[in-house]
């Protein structure tokens, strides 16, 4: 009779509850998340940007205290506590410090001896491939160099559990795949002290490339709504029909209760005139209405394979795929994004028609290009300062959020020739007041 092997939980997240600010601008970022991290998997937390997957990971590495909720370490390894190592986005290297140098802040850190120190961040500069380079400089390297140096002072720790945040988003495309490529094989080879991996990421391809599970999150508040299993041997094949697949399924669970309504009410944190609005451009817009009314698509297409013709990945396409649908231009279904026909008229019509259309859309479907239009047009002047409505945003969401909300909206009012901007005063008007 054959044993059953025993899974060990190294990593053991229960209830965990996260609320940013305080009083009316306070925002729940994680809700009620509950998951594990097991001996030998790689793990990838996947949804958009602002679904809470870095605070969680911060979380475990015991970065940020959760407002409520455990992150407890179930077992102890070789009679010592468990230990985690981090890997920045953005590097996060010392520019006054050697390659070398940064490698050994973490050992110096933990009053390892220098003769020791020295061995260990040599050993783990030659694992990630930069051997010679130990007295450069960070402004010596490329991105993928540096990040190789990222991962070299999480490894040099010896940690139990390596912890990612979106290592390769700032990388290059051949450059992040090739970390990739070397990473899974240091992985496989067991070259690295590592027994888990646990990593945040919006490349939905990357995360079927590389995990062996990937729990899926939403957004505002960040849950965990589902877990897909990858059963694929490694290396894995993009172009695999079972990788097409679970890529396919992905989209469509991220899509799938996406309807006008609810991108209202739940893709975008707030409602209303608190709606917090991404940063998405009129040509980005304009840009993806084209593509999808052109063939091979003709007004609908099939997400994954759109955003791999405009080498887009998960969060990129989908801001603007969910403003479209916030402005009744597409709808967002099973995987799909097809153009409703306002969308088809814009494709077709010329640049004064467009802006007409836009115009007509923001004031229907966008609170705060409503508000700030009726104000305009209410006042004498037909000017209003800015800060007014910055303040009035900051009832409902963060300071920086406000800022981000009112430049989208002042780029897409003054496209659609709504109102104008005076940016040394500060200050808005109507171009033609009426």
């Amino acid at each position: 009779m054959m044993m059953a092997v025993e899974t060990r939980c190294l990593v053991d997240v229960q209830k965990v509850r996260h609320v940013y600010g305080k009083g009316s601008k306070e925002r729940l970022v994680l809700d009620d998340v509950t998951l594990t991290l097991n001996e030998n998997e790689i793990v990838g937390l996947l949804g958009r940007s602002g679904s809470g997957k870095s605070t969680l990971l911060r979380s475990i590495a015991g970065l940020v205290v959760p407002t409520e909720g455990e992150v407890n370490f179930p077992r102890r390894v070789q009679g010592r506590a468990m230990s985690v190592g981090m890997v920045f986005q953005s590097f996060a290297l010392f520019p006054w410090l050697t390659v070398l140098e940064n490698v050994e802040v973490g050992l110096e850190a933990q009053r390892v001896p220098p003769a020791v120190r020295r061995k260990r961040a040599l050993a783990a500069i030659d694992l990630i491939g930069l051997d010679g380079f130990e007295s450069a400089y960070p402004k010596e390297l490329s991105g993928g160099m540096r990040q190789r140096v990222g991962m070299a002072r999480a490894l040099v720790i010896d940690p139990d559990v390596l912890l990612m945040d979106e290592p390769f988003s700032a990388l290059d495309v051949l450059t992040a795949e090739t970390l990739r490529t070397d990473l899974l094989d240091m992985w496989s080879e067991g070259r690295m002290p590592i027994k888990s991996i646990l990593m945040v990421t919006h490349n939905i391809a990357e995360a079927v490339l590389m995990c062996d599970r990937i729990l899926l999150f939403s957004s505002n508040p960040g849950r965990v709504i589902s877990e897909i299993k990858v059963d694929l041997p490694q290396p894995r094949n993009r172009q695999d029909p079972i990788f097409r697949a679970l890529v396919e399924e992905i989209y469509v669970l991220m899509t799938q209760d996406n309807d006008a309504g609810e991108i209202r009410q739940g893709v975008f944190p707030g409602t209303g005139l608190g709606m917090v609005l991404p940063q998405v451009s009129t040509n980005a817009l304009a840009g993806l209405i084209e593509a999808i009314h052109a063939p091979p698509y003709s007004l609908k297409a099939d997400l994954p394979e759109l955003a791999s013709a405009l080498h887009y990945n998960a969060d990129e396409l989908f801001p603007i795929a969910e403003v479209l649908q916030l402005l009744r231009f597409a709808e967002l279904k099973g995987g799909d994004i097809r153009l409703l026909p306002a969308a088809n008229r814009y494709a077709l019509a010329d640049v004064d028609e467009r802006k007409q259309m836009f115009a007509q859309h923001l004031l229907s479907f966008v609170p705060l290009v409503a508000h700030i239009r009726r104000v305009l047009d209410d006042r004498p002047t037909h000017t209003a300062p800015a800060r007014r409505f910055r303040d009035q945003l900051e009832d409902f969401m963060s300071e920086s959020d406000a800022m981000q909300t009112l430049n989208v909206v002042t780029q897409w009012g003054r496209y659609a020739e709504l109102f104008a901007y005076d940016e040394l005063a500060d200050q808005f008007s109507l171009d033609n007041p009426s």
